[in-house]
């Protein structure tokens, strides 16, 4: 067998784990109402974003990363559902990046080795589709670190503080920028060191995981993933109709169905031009 024959079967083998992070208390959307757990399309959020790592053949595990208010009832909603690459549910903290520092743990614990492959995914993301989860696995072939990412389609401005205003800074190029979205992949290794070398810097507040590596590991390439325009974050109810939207065009009846309405619409429409003639 041939060195590259062997790299190959060692990278099949070797271990692609979805991270969903499901332990935001969505205080944007209803306190009282975990957002997580509210139905889009008949079906709790969280499942569609673990059902979309269950149904890929190319992801070995998945953790899901929960708070205590919701823990039991993702629990409850994993065994209903079956998804069988769940290996645990693990309690998150007080902030996104505690949770995923929480599942790293797991993992480190676990003897994950340090070319794994991680995806971390926002479980209030539950339209991901099949193309972005292939293309950060086959991204991290040649990069340690990948995003899906959506090109901006508006003018994107930088600004800086002027007293009490914003000021524009600067208009970057709208080609060179993109909406982030999420999974967001890295090599084990990879992101277990950006965060360790951010554990020591006390102005460390990232909003996401590839801002982790951008800042603490400058010289590491973040490969462009492309995502969605139905990649949507769920963060208010402002976005429910939009997602269900969404969850309807995914219901081959449904859409079957609409599509018959629409054209019964447009014979009708037709038929009673013909007659006003």
């Amino acid at each position: 067998m041939g060195k590259q024959e062997e790299r190959t079967m060692q990278e099949q083998r070797m271990p692609v784990v979805a991270v969903v992070l499901a332990a935001g208390f969505g205080t944007r959307f209803d306190e009282d109402n975990p957002k997580q757990l509210v139905s889009v399309g008949e079906k709790p959020i969280v499942c569609w974003s673990i059902e979309a790592f269950e149904k890929n053949d190319r992801v070995s595990d998945i953790i899901v990363v929960v708070n205590e208010r919701v823990g039991g009832v993702v629990n409850s909603l994993i065994d209903e559902g079956g998804y069988t690459k769940v290996r645990a549910v693990v309690p998150g903290g007080a902030e996104r990046v505690d949770s995923t520092l929480a599942a790293l743990k797991l993992l480190r614990e676990a003897g994950i080795p340090d070319e794994a492959k991680i995806l971390i995914h926002d479980g209030v993301r539950p339209f991901v589709e099949q193309r972005s989860i292939d293309g950060c696995i086959d991204s991290l072939d040649r990069f340690n670190a990948a995003t899906v990412a959506y090109a901006s389609t508006d003018t994107v401005l930088l600004t800086d503080d002027l007293g009490d205003r914003k000021v524009v800074r600067s208009v970057p190029e709208r080609a060179n920028t993109f909406r982030a979205q999420t999974p967001q992949a890295f090599r084990f290794g990879t992101i277990t060191k950006a965060y360790a070398l951010a554990a020591a810097d006390p102005d460390f507040h990232p909003t996401d995981d590839t801002r982790v590596v951008v800042d603490y590991l400058p010289d590491e390439p973040v490969a462009i993933v492309d995502g969605s325009e139905t990649n949507l974050k769920i963060t208010t109810h402002a976005d429910m109709p939009v997602a269900e939207g969404i969850a309807r065009g995914l219901d081959p009846e449904h859409a079957k169905e609409e599509a018959k309405a629409r054209m019964h619409a447009v014979f009708a429409e037709a038929f009673s031009q013909m007659h006003r003639r």
